[in-house]
């Protein structure tokens, strides 16, 4: 089937695949787009997968200051090279994220295998001691258990959040899908939230005690 070129290049835009890819897309989908985009998605899925070990050692930090500048991120994401770093659509991608983190109160880390072991032996300890659990078999409790952990851990994964923008796909897939729209690995390196006031011991006046400091002296 012999595919316009209008038609190839409108799928490259939207793909960001090569021209090859686009045109073979369409004659195996019957120049229907939809197919075509869908055939190409899950090529580029399976090559995001493959680039994944590749070093990501470029990128940029980007920030997020929620209004009422109360909150605030900053968010470290790596690609490969300064050139597609540059790219409005990476860049895109890192305040998407930055925005995420923000709206997810419960997110403290990069991925689940980011976890400090200690954390998971805490959150183990204090499911297992919950009273709902004490009188069923103990096959049964450790499933419970095991569940509600594997559940607890992806809530403060980031890359296990639903996409705010785009609740269907999570955050991973999210960046698989940019992977193979822009051809590099990209890294969530690491991420920080400001929280105003955060640590700080406010100072109150007790008024009982400053009138009997008075009376006092």
């Amino acid at each position: 089937m012999k595919i316009p070129a209008k038609f190839v290049q409108e799928l490259r835009n939207k793909t960001g695949a090569g021209m090859m890819d686009c045109k073979k897309a369409l004659q195996s989908s019957d120049g229907n787009m939809e197919l075509a985009i869908e055939a190409l998605r899950k090529k580029g899925l399976a090559l995001a997968g493959k680039k994944a070990n590749r070093i990501a050692a470029e990128g940029i930090i980007e920030s997020y200051i929620h209004a009422g500048s109360r909150i605030g991120v900053l968010v470290e994401i790596n690609c490969e090279t300064d050139f597609v770093a540059r790219r409005s659509e990476f860049q895109n991608l890192a305040k998407d994220l930055a925005m995420q983190i923000v709206a997810c109160p419960s997110v403290q880390y990069v991925s689940v295998d980011n976890i400090d072991h200690g954390i998971i032996e805490f959150e183990t300890r204090i499911e297992s001691e919950k009273e709902d659990l004490l009188n069923k078999p103990v096959d049964i409790q450790e499933k419970i258990v095991s569940g509600r952990i594997e559940k607890r851990l992806k809530e403060m994964s980031l890359m296990n959040q639903p996409f705010i923008k785009n609740t269907d796909i999570s955050i991973e897939e999210l960046i698989k899908q940019h992977i193979a729209l822009l051809g590099e690995n990209i890294k969530v390196r690491r991420f920080e939230k400001f929280l105003l006031g955060e640590g700080l011991e406010k100072k109150e006046d007790n008024f009982l005690a400053d009138v009997e400091n008075i009376i006092n002296k």
